[in-house]
């Protein structure tokens, strides 16, 4: 029986080149991923300096998820295009925000209208955003986080397990979500080297003020153990061409149009033609 040896050098080139990952993200008890609803999941992050990247796609929902890796409280405020994501105004890190209980995960899906429900994110054009919409377009493309640990906490030695079981939670000013969400890998990817620099293109996507959806929160007291945050994580989004445009993504092969004399492996199947039959 033949069997096919792939030489060496050939297995490489099939195997391809794989980005190497990012460093965790700024060290503190939150970490931010942001989920592509419509289809691609948790959407890689890519390093530009200092600044970290995500690739959206214009019509697709999103939602920013939080999770608290600590043994205890936290309250995290959040930022869409600088408007806080509760309230709607520019935002700043001293606004209300949401409480994760320890070890809990939370999607926050879209701009807060009430206790039971929000208008979905969405990535659409820059001037159909809610940002946009509203007048305030300055910080369109940036997704933000503010991270404050409470006053007075004792870290407790309770697993993500133990954790989830417990689901009340006491009412009072800051709202929290509900529920805990699942926990997800922390995979982030990055370009392989830096990209000469070229004119920033102009943002292409921004979020939007869309559906309603059912998303239930209750209040609870909290009170901030100091007034500057302890983490702050900034991820900043935009279409796929523009992060290719800006260096960010690594752009398509182009195809080479040198004729070739081995230009395929195997010989195919002539078309049907009743002439040879």
């Amino acid at each position: 029986m033949k069997r096919l040896i792939l030489p060496l050098f050939a297995v490489l080139a099939l195997c391809g080149f794989r980005p190497a990952p990012l460093p965790p993200q700024p060290s503190g008890p939150v970490y931010l991923t942001v989920i592509d609803r419509d289809g691609n999941g948790a959407l890689a992050q890519y390093r530009d300096g200092a600044q970290r990247w995500i690739a959206g796609e214009k019509g697709h929902r999103y939602s920013v998820r939080l999770r608290n890796r600590s043994a205890e409280r936290v309250l995290v405020v959040v930022s869409v295009d600088g408007l806080n994501a509760i309230t709607g105004e520019v935002a700043a890190p001293g606004q209300t925000g949401y409480v994760l209980n320890p070890w809990q995960t939370a999607d926050i899906s879209g701009w807060r209208k009430s206790d039971e429900e929000v208008a979905q994110f969405v990535f659409t054009s820059p001037g159909r955003s809610y940002a946009g919409r509203t007048g305030r377009p300055d910080n369109i493309g940036v997704i933000g986080i503010a991270v404050f640990r409470e006053a007075g906490a004792i870290p407790r030695d309770l697993s993500p397990a133990v954790e989830r079981r417990m689901t009340t939670v006491p009412r009072g000013r800051v709202q929290a979500p509900a529920a805990a969400e699942s926990a997800m890998a922390d995979s982030v990817q990055a370009t392989s080297a830096a990209a000469p620099a070229a004119p920033a293109p102009a943002q292409r996507l921004g979020t939007g003020h869309g559906a309603r959806e059912t998303s239930r929160v209750r209040d609870t007291a909290f009170e901030r153990a100091s007034v500057a945050p302890v983490q702050q994580v900034e991820v900043r989004y935009d279409s796929a061409q523009n992060l290719r445009a800006r260096g960010i993504l690594p752009g398509p092969t182009p195809r080479d149009a040198t004729p070739r004399a081995f230009p395929s492996q195997y010989v195919p199947d002539p078309p049907q033609d009743s002439r040879w039959r």
